[in-house]
This record gives structure tokens, C-alpha cells and sequence, in this order.
């Protein structure tokens, strides 16, 4: 069982996200107020805070938001899930894994031109919103 540590959103595609005090999810649709919600295969956009924390050791000033992670956990192993798995949330959320890495946009992010690496290719997990409700850092979410 792990618990959500931070969640972000973007009003634009392509840009950092910025943490915000709670997220309201939206089934089939995605995270009201962000850039990547609507009717298609990547609404939500995860990344485990164990992922960002060995970033960090190259570049520590990095917040949370910066690869476009939507929602930010510790203590699940995300990288082991695989599309139709699915994640639930206290209060009855329910995400269903859709896609495992993303390629970075622009021939690379900035995070990839700084150090050489960016995580969200092979670590992002990405989900459809099954059941909504709100999120934020602190909520238990555990692999169905």
C-alpha cells in the first residue's frame, strides 16, 4: 500500500505542472482544470516519488510537477504495473493503467538535456479515470 505525496496540474500541454492542494477527477474525462483531460487514453499521468528522489541526486532543486506527473506517490511500485491494472484511492477513486512511458517532447525535455536522463519514458504511468472523486497528498492508493 503506498499514498499519494503530491498533485499537479497545467492549464497547457507541454509545460511543468504545479502542485496544487487537491485534484477533482472526473470519470472518462481526467483532472478538471488540466491540459491533459478529455476522452482519450492518457487523462491522468503518474510517476512514484522514489523515481524523482534518484533525479534529484542530479539535479536537487526539482519539484514535484516537473516531468508533467499529474499525481506523484510513494511506497507503490508503479514501474512493475501493466495496462488493465488498476489503482484505486481512498474515497473510491478508480484509475485504470493505460500506457507505460511517453516519449519527451521536442527531441527531448529539458530535464533530458540538463542530465542526460528523463524518467518519464520508461517510468510514467499513464490511466484512465474509471470512477472520480477528489485527491490529494496523504490519500492511501493501493493496486487492485
Amino acid at each position: 500500500m503506498g499514498y499519494i505525496e503530491a498533485v499537479c496540474i497545467s492549464s497547457e500541454k507541454g509545460v511543468v505542472k504545479r502542485s496544487v492542494p487537491q485534484i477533482v477527477l472526473r470519470e472518462g474525462w481526467g483532472i478538471e482544470g488540466d491540459a491533459h483531460a478529455g476522452d482519450w487514453h492518457r487523462q491522468v499521468s503518474m510517476l512514484s516519488g522514489e523515481s524523482i528522489d534518484r533525479m534529484r541526486e542530479k539535479m536537487p532543486e526539482l519539484d514535484h510537477g516537473i516531468f508533467a506527473e499529474n499525481i506523484v506517490t510513494r511506497g507503490i511500485d508503479l514501474v512493475s504495473l501493466k495496462p488493465g491494472e488498476r489503482l484505486t484511492v481512498d474515497g473510491g477513486v478508480v484509475l485504470e493503467v493505460t500506457q507505460i512511458g511517453k516519449e519527451c517532447h521536442n527531441d527531448g525535455c529539458a530535464i533530458q538535456r540538463a542530465t542526460g536522463d528523463c524518467i518519464m519514458p520508461r517510468e510514467g504511468v499513464f490511466c484512465r479515470v474509471l470512477q472520480g472523486g477528489r485527491v490529494h497528498a496523504g490519500m492511501q492508493v493501493v493496486m487492485l
